[in-house]
């Protein structure tokens, strides 16, 4: 894994901590979740302000996220918002912590100012027993505070103030006036800066798990359905439940719901470019399997390992090859049925508020796109790459830092993002084409 951290590959975009004022406050928030302090005076946190280095120093990677099921989190800086969530469990805890950030922005800001601010991702379940607890995960609610109390005893204040504007005789109450003004001297003028959070309460509908082997639920959808990277669990009350292999299912299952497009289909995408790029792919995976110097490879230098190597190549290969061919020289239309082993390569989520997640689904189904594996799922990503040869930990790594690090925007734009502009002017509309067809109105007499 050096490689990969060294390329900024991994534990990239994390936010370090080395002020003494902020590693004492990480430690009385740490202290205040977990009951642990670290002796370390340099480190870097993620986005929850789980640390790798502090992981290692307690041997605890969950020290923050107890039964991988309630995250704890730890927020110094609203510059955490940036950085990555680590040890990942649910695919929506990122995605929740940044917009309870950005939401609370102004007001996280000037709270950790002074104090670590210290809370938790909450929901009904404290420990997954079985799979059917997952379908009980449908609200998490933020529960925040710095470790000093200060919202809560911002509140008391409010309260205090409240009952002293309205109860009668509160002006003679000398002992509610002497508490209101301590109160006052840690929280400041709550009448004219109120100091608490919103937006704390937030909806888990369809979401990934990393219990249970891999879970990928689909409750709220108009065919709903469970997809299990792992074994099949029994007994889930939803619709449809699916493991791995299961192709067809899983393939009408994403089509009923209007889940995935083709890359030929799909717009704004150079499908020929990203078809040779995934052949590559699948070149390299046979090349190295064999033992093969991937080091400076060129267009020629693939085309002859592919030659070379074709009693290698997996079948996937020859279905994406033929699918280039008909997308470049106007070849026949290749048959590519979900049985094929190319299928799940030729697909990419489509505009949906499931984008993410169907495509992180789509990486475990086409597992030989590390480019598509690292973008859409880092956890897949990193525990996959430790079991490949060091040739292709090489190659990967350095095509990853030289093609996806040097433009990450535009990389995930060509590959998977939907550009408003492509339905605009800029393209004759579907209905357009059906009506007039390709090449323009037909004239009348």
């Amino acid at each position: 894994m050096i490689r990969l951290i060294e390329k900024g590959l991994m534990f990239g975009n994390l936010v370090h901590i080395s002020s003494p004022a902020l590693v004492e406050r990480y430690n009385r928030a740490l202290q205040h979740l977990a009951g642990k302090t670290t002796e370390l005076t340099d480190f870097h946190v993620d986005i929850s302000g789980y640390s790798p280095e502090v992981g290692i120093e307690l041997d605890d990677p969950l020290y923050l996220n107890p039964n991988g099921v309630n995250r704890q989190f730890i927020l110094l800086t609203t510059e955490q918002k940036r950085a990555p969530l680590l040890n990942v469990k649910f695919s929506t805890s990122r995605d929740i912590l940044r917009e309870f950030i950005e939401m609370n922005e102004a007001q996280l800001f000037a709270l950790t100012a002074t104090d670590a601010v210290a809370g938790e991702l909450v929901n009904s379940v404290f420990k997954l027993t079985t799979p059917r607890d997952l379908l009980n995960l449908r609200k998490i609610e933020i529960e925040a505070d710095t470790v000093g109390g200060t919202l809560r005893k911002a509140e008391q204040l409010a309260g205090m103030v409240e009952r002293f504007k309205t109860e009668e005789d509160a002006w003679f109450d000398d002992v509610l006036i002497a508490k209101m003004i301590e109160t006052a001297r840690e929280t400041g003028d709550v009448t004219r800066n109120p100091v608490h959070l919103r937006h704390t309460a937030f909806d888990q509908r369809n979401f990934w798990t990393a219990h249970f082997g891999g879970l990928y639920l689909f409750p709220d959808l108009d065919y709903p359905a469970a997809i299990s990277m792992g074994d099949r669990p029994e007994d889930m009350p939803i619709e449809h439940v699916f493991d791995a292999s299961q192709r067809h299912r899983i393939a009408a299952f994403l089509n009923d719901n209007n889940l995935v497009e083709t890359i030929i289909e799909a717009r704004g995408v150079n499908s020929a470019a990203v078809l040779q790029q995934k052949m590559d792919f699948l070149t390299v995976h046979a090349a190295a399997d064999a033992g093969v110097d991937l080091t400076g490879l060129d267009r020629s230098d693939m085309r002859r390992l592919a030659r070379n190597h074709a009693d290698r190549l997996p079948e996937a290969f020859h279905g994406l090859a033929q699918l280039l061919r008909w997308a470049s020289d106007g070849g026949p239309w290749p048959r590519i049925t979900s049985d094929h082993p190319a299928y799940f390569y030729t697909m990419r989520a489509s505009d949906t508020p499931n984008r993410d997640l169907v495509n992180m689904l789509l990486a475990e189904l086409a597992p030989l796109d590390p480019r598509q594996m690292f973008i859409c799922h880092k956890e897949l990503f990193y525990n996959t790459y430790s079991t490949w040869p060091e040739a292709k930990k090489a190659y990967v790594a350095d095509f990853l830092a030289r093609e996806y690090q040097v433009d990450k925007a535009g990389a995930r734009a060509a590959l998977f993002g939907h550009e408003p502009g492509m339905s605009g002017n800029d393209r004759v509309s579907d209905d357009i084409i059906a009506r007039v067809g390709p090449w323009g109105a037909v004239g009348r007499n």
